[in-house]
């Protein structure tokens, strides 16, 4: 079959011929139609998890994937051939990832049902990004609050997030880098700030002069946190996804930190597909590439070029 793997880590992805994986016990074979891109792959290949879990090469990227059951090995009673599935694919060795016609995955893993209302190549861009907001919501207890800004908000998980923040009657301050207005604006933003050039927090404190109720970073390290941070008023909550929050900062005010931790499980991917069914929430694809246009559609996505989200089509 054809992938796109590394040969070894921080090497650059190419597209290779690979065995065909067979399933094991409690295992599904899928016939990918798309995989998700996440700068979570290439984190991966740069070596991320490198003496934490064992690797194997050449190691397949990618994570997130949306097909077709082809096979269902010994045991499986979750799914049978030909469901339409969506899902991720992490775990030891890492290296069997979804730049690939084929992955197999255990069926106890995050995988679950599609989403009935979209095409199933369009749901590749939803697990990770999709969860992680979903997540981020409960986390930080959004659905208390009425303000939220988002920093980084034109990504993938972003988008989500300010999708489902706005389906729950938050006001979304969406910070981003470039003319994103009109498109955060389709997503549920009220206002949409390009901080390449607006200062963040002369815009932040024009519309909440006190403060918003929640800071949501997806982008920044630790100093730049505390300074977005700085614009959330007395009680409110700051949670950063790049573990960027000091849990001993006032942050001069009584804020909440809060280092947030991805965990995945079928249930929220469930839970996922009935928001993407309902209409409130849409898997924003701004790209589809073919396999062999991965390698630089990764490029593309470490340089920090990238809007929304990109389906690698298998």
């Amino acid at each position: 079959m054809r992938a796109v793997a590394v040969a070894e880590l921080k090497a650059p992805p190419q597209l290779i011929d690979a065995p065909r994986p067979a399933p094991g016990r409690n295992e599904v074979l899928v016939k990918v139609e798309a995989a998700g891109l996440n700068p979570l792959d290439w984190r991966i290949a740069d070596g991320m998890l490198d003496g934490t879990v064992p690797h194997e090469f050449p190691l397949i990227m990618g994570v997130d994937f949306a097909g077709r059951v082809e096979e269902a090995g010994p045991g499986v009673t979750r799914f049978a051939v030909e469901d339409a599935v969506y899902g991720q694919r992490l775990s030891s060795p890492v290296g069997s990832g979804t730049y690939a016609e084929y992955v197999v995955v255990p069926q106890d893993a995050p995988i679950a049902k599609a989403p009935d209302s979209v095409p199933l190549a369009t749901s590749a861009g939803a697990p990770t990004a999709g969860m992680t907001a979903l997540e981020i919501i409960d986390a930080a207890g959004l659905r208390e609050y009425e303000s939220l800004l988002v920093v980084g908000a034109a990504g993938g998980v972003g988008t989500f997030l300010t999708q489902l923040a706005a389906a729950h009657d938050l006001r979304v301050l969406a910070a981003t880098r470039g003319h994103d207005q009109r498109r955060m604006g389709t997503y549920g933003a009220a206002l949409a700030i390009d901080v390449q050039e607006h200062p963040l927090a002369e815009r932040v404190r024009d519309e909440y002069p006190d403060g918003v109720d929640a800071l949501v970073d997806l982008a920044s390290g630790p100093e730049e946190f505390g300074s977005h941070a700085e614009l959330v008023r007395n009680g409110g909550v700051a949670l950063s996804t790049l573990r960027a929050a000091d849990k001993d900062a006032v942050y001069a005010r009584t804020v909440e930190a809060i280092n947030f931790a991805h965990t995945s499980t079928p249930e929220v991917l469930e839970k996922l597909a009935a928001e993407i069914d309902s209409g409130r929430v849409i898997v924003p694809i701004t790209t589809e590439v073919p396999l062999d246009q991965a390698p630089d559609a990764v490029a593309r996505s470490k340089a920090g070029d990238a809007r929304g989200k990109t389906v690698i089509l298998a």
